[in-house]
């Protein structure tokens, strides 16, 4: 274990930054594995990557809960719906090799920073939903009053997107889960934030519970648990400092980042 104690460190990092933009920190975490361990298969990758992300969601979530951040209901409904997607994405890990996996998810970490650059905003507060649906209000413990409206059948549809291609990617999902809730549900974004928090953990459990049984953890334990022990730390310290950032700041964040990694996997695929 002891040869493992400097990632702590890097999961405290990791931890802070997918706290802050309610990512995560997969999409941080998987890159950065591949990158250090370049004969693993993607299955033990996405499976401590998938595992890390819930330690980091989970204390994330308690800090966000702490705040009154979350919208329970519509977390309810989107994790309901992310569990089916990430089941089968986890046993489908061991069918992808490791060039087509760094392809695939390069390709998916610059598409989803275009799409954060150039997608539509919407003002938090609007209580007129695009597409007609459910009216939502939100008081922080601050209290930040938040009233905003979405169709939870577009919810549904999209979340069962995010918990396939998430799991068998082993990002966790925050990274699409953010921008969807943010730019096409019409969330404020520190709630989109917050709420994708409580989802994640619930999804990523899910993905880490058939790992398990898969036994694919075998190698990955120690791993897990360094990392695992930095983002727990990590999480509450970037959900404090969520509330000294400006929700448009950490979507540019978010994008600067998919982009920049998404861009360094294709360069080492090929």
């Amino acid at each position: 274990m002891e040869h493992y104690l400097w990632l702590v460190p890097v999961g405290f990092v990791i931890g802070v930054y997918g706290t802050l933009i309610g990512a995560g920190g997969g999409f941080v975490l998987v890159p950065f594995l591949l990158i250090l361990y370049p004969r693993e298969e993607p299955e033990l990758i996405t499976s401590v990557s998938l595992a890390v992300v819930f330690f980091n969601a989970l204390s994330g979530t308690i800090a966000y809960a702490r705040m009154a951040r979350i919208d329970y209901k519509s977390g309810l409904l989107f994790s309901a719906a992310t569990v089916p997607g990430a089941i089968l994405g986890a046993l489908n890990t061991a069918y992808i090799s490791r060039r087509p996996f760094d392809v695939i998810l390069g390709l998916l970490m610059i598409a989803a920073s275009v799409f954060l650059m150039i997608g539509p905003r919407f003002a938090p507060g609007c209580a007129k939903p695009r597409h007609g649906g459910l009216i939502r209000r939100l008081v922080e413990a601050d209290g930040t009053v938040h009233t905003f409206a979405y169709n939870p059948l577009l919810g549904v549809i999209m979340s069962l997107f995010v918990g396939y291609f998430s799991s068998v990617l082993g990002i966790g999902g925050g990274i699409i889960h953010v921008p969807v809730l943010a730019n096409l549900l019409n969330f404020p974004v520190h709630v989109a934030t917050a709420t994708s928090h409580f989802a994640l953990a619930i999804m990523t459990l899910t993905g880490t519970l058939v790992h398990l049984l898969k036994g694919t953890f075998h190698h990955g334990i120690h791993r897990t648990l360094a990392l695992g022990a930095g983002v727990v730390i990590g999480a509450q310290v970037g959900a404090r400092l969520s509330r000294r950032v400006h929700g448009p700041w950490i979507i540019r964040a978010l994008a600067v980042a998919l982009v920049f990694v998404g861009l360094r996997l294709l360069a080492a695929a090929f």
